[in-house]
């Protein structure tokens, strides 16, 4: 079973991290917070899982949970549908999460995993014309979520993050079947639309699953799967001038791919890493499998009583399901509007609903856990307009996240608190 929404968990359970380190307190630029905000959507969205800002300050909005694409006047008060599931608009959304990529000028791509397709909508949000996505098995992959916001590079190449490989062991003669080996690092490539030429340009660490297999009296099998709520993992992002940045979320330092260049490195970010003791390791197992039991007997409850039960199944970050507002706020640093649903939505191109009553819960022992909370999780690099990249680490203050704001250089400008909920 794959892990289920834990962002919240960790937010939660911040305080038991006791011992924050600040390694590199002296180069740690001050916090300050976005705002005032500006603009508010008076229309609640289900799960906003892409934004993006137009010229002349509109707004086109990815929302996965109500299956649709919105197109926000500057000042969010009204909105045009631009795809939906319904024939208002004629353009299929699709029967789950869809993807939002920016493409050449003010165009943007819808893709749709369902149908294989890409709607190519105009800066007035109109269908200019449709393409087929580059390569069906990766379709999926170009959703977004957790595994990092496809974008294309200073060549106009398409860069995403594509399915890890997994290992299905043959079973040899009567022997019981084995559980597939599930890889703890997934390629990140980029292909070129026109000659559909693809290449791979570096790797990167994800959260592995551990499987276990079992076999009941009467032959039946069963999986389950060892959950890790605060895993050690890589992250990505194309910034605006089409580099590509790597996260590593071992030590924290950034990779560069610069057009056709080699890989550049640039030294550590500074950052208050905290410290995790023994004690607050096994608090924050105790406090993450109390909040998903809850969820898990919630569904379960509802399932058996006929009802919709909801999808807690979330991408590895976390994010459980919740609504949202489209917000913008006034910075000293540019800001693309940026659509938060609370952390929330369905995985991107992630499992369906499980039709039956989940098993409990297995989790790592404390000890599993890093010494150190990892500085970010997956998912939580944008590039901004200015050529800057934005991550948002594991840190929070009063409840926001914590950004660091990252040059094209690789150096820490700026750290940003977003208010919780915004």
């Amino acid at each position: 079973m794959p892990n289920l929404g834990l962002h919240s968990v960790r937010n939660a359970v911040v305080a038991l991290c006791t011992g924050a380190v600040s390694i590199h307190a002296q180069q740690l630029p001050p916090i300050h917070a976005l705002g005032p905000v500006e603009h508010a959507s008076k229309d609640l969205l289900g799960a906003v899982s892409a934004v993006r800002a137009l010229p002349g300050g509109r707004v086109l909005v990815n929302d996965n949970g109500g299956r649709k694409v919105v197109l926000f006047d500057p000042a969010l008060a009204q909105f045009t549908v631009v795809a939906d599931t319904t024939s208002a608009t004629a353009n299929a959304y699709s029967s789950r999460a869809a993807g939002l990529i920016a493409y050449k000028g003010d165009s943007t791509l819808i893709v749709d995993p369902v149908s294989l397709s890409m709607l190519v909508i105009d800066g007035k949000g109109a269908v200019a014309r449709v393409m087929s996505v580059p390569r069906p098995n990766d379709a999926g992959a170009l959703i977004g979520g957790s595994t990092g916001t496809p974008a294309f590079d200073a060549k106009g190449r398409l860069v995403y993050r594509a399915p890890p490989l997994f290992n299905f062991p043959k079973r040899t003669g009567d022997g019981p079947m084995q559980p597939p080996v599930f890889p703890d690092t997934a390629p990140l490539v980029r292909i070129d639309l026109a000659t559909r030429k693809l290449d791979t340009i570096g790797y990167l660490k994800i959260p592995k699953i551990n499987m276990s297999m079992t076999q009941d009296a009467n032959g039946r099998m069963s999986m389950s799967s060892i959950t890790n709520p605060m895993p050690v993992t890589d992250d990505w992002a194309v910034l605006a001038d089409g580099s590509v940045a790597l996260l590593r979320g071992q030590d924290y330092h950034i990779d560069w791919i610069r057009a056709d260049g080699p890989l550049q490195p640039t030294p550590k970010v500074p950052f208050a890493w905290r410290h995790m003791t023994d004690s607050s390791k096994a608090a924050f197992i105790d406090s993450a499998k109390t909040a998903m039991e809850k969820l898990r007997e919630q569904f379960n409850a509802q399932r058996a009583a006929g009802g919709n039960a909801p999808n807690i199944m979330g991408p590895p970050d976390g994010g459980g399901a919740g609504g949202g507002m489209v917000v913008m706020f006034r910075s000293d640093q540019k800001v693309a509007a940026e659509g938060q649903a609370q952390r929330g939505g369905p995985p991107a191109g992630g499992p369906a609903p499980v039709s039956q009553a989940l098993p409990p819960l297995q989790f790592v022992s404390p000890n599993e856990l890093p010494d150190y909370a990892p500085p970010f999780t997956a998912g939580s690099a944008r590039g901004d307009a200015d050529g800057n990249l934005w991550v948002r680490t594991s840190n929070v203050l009063n409840g926001g996240s914590i950004y660091d704001v990252i040059s094209g250089k690789g150096e820490l400008i700026d750290r940003v608190v977003v208010p919780r909920g915004g």
